[in-house]
């Protein structure tokens, strides 16, 4: 018996790093998957990992900042899975090293069109499932926000946002039984690879301030810790955030 069995989960961005670590923590444990993403090529790979594992899954090609293809993309899980119990906000896309005084109109609004309103676009597609039986919502902060971390300013606005609303969602929708909980990750996922080869000075900077001496795993520790806050273990815990970060974030 799996903390998953009969449950459907749709992870946004989950073609790969840290999104595909997810959905194969959440299938090993015995979750149906609806793999969303922009790169169709990368939810298909994603795909066919989970249903190597003995779990259904569907690609879904999605722009998650676009309202009408959200509500698409929900619709097509329910109908090909047949409901949809665990909705996981992690995509993201921004430009990073960029000072603030340099952050232009089009950074800021790539940024929170791809995280702050893609998520709240994805929970207000997603409420008329989840408020029928209860439900999980894990969305995704950052550590960039919370310490305010150098040329981050449109990622850590858009971040922070998303905490905000998430609490007030864990307000209103208590009474349907639905949790809405905060992940933030350090992991070594392959935006953090990336960061590495642009801004290698402030990845090193930045791994020594973990007390833990690496970066976590994709599956392994952060895809677990999701399969923690989607299972029922985690029934009484709602609008909180969840530092899965080897410690980093009280380290300065």
């Amino acid at each position: 018996m799996g903390k998953l069995d009969g449950k459907v989960a749709l992870i946004t961005g989950a073609g790969g790093g840290i999104g595909q670590g997810m959905a194969l923590a959440m299938a090993k444990e015995g979750a149906d998957i609806a793999v969303v993403e922009l790169n169709a090529e990368a939810a298909a790979k994603t795909v066919e990992l989970v249903r190597a594992l003995g779990r259904k899954a569907v690609a879904i090609t999605c722009n998650v900042g676009v309202r009408a293809e959200v509500d698409a993309a929900i619709g097509t899980t329910v109908r090909d899975l047949g409901r949809l119990d665990i909705l996981v906000n992690n995509a993201h896309a921004s430009r990073p090293g960029i000072t603030l005084e340099a952050v232009t109109d089009a950074d800021m609004a790539l940024s929170m069109n791809s995280g702050f309103y893609a998520t709240w676009y994805m929970m207000q597609a997603a409420f008329p499932y989840l408020s029928k039986a209860g439900g999980k919502v894990i969305n995704f902060g950052s550590g960039a926000g919370i310490n305010g971390m150098w040329g981050q300013t449109a990622y850590a606005a858009a971040k922070e946002a998303i905490r905000g609303m998430s609490r007030v969602a864990a307000t209103e929708w208590g009474r349907y039984k639905i949790n809405v909980n905060v992940i933030c990750p350090v992991a070594e996922s392959p935006g953090v690879k990336k960061w590495k080869e642009e801004l290698p000075e402030q990845y090193e900077a930045s791994l020594a301030r973990v007390p833990m001496g690496r970066y976590g795993d994709c599956e392994r520790d952060i895809g677990r810790a999701a399969v923690f806050l989607a299972s029922p273990d985690s029934d009484f815990i709602t609008g909180q955030t969840l530092m899965v970060d080897g410690g980093a974030t009280f380290v300065r």
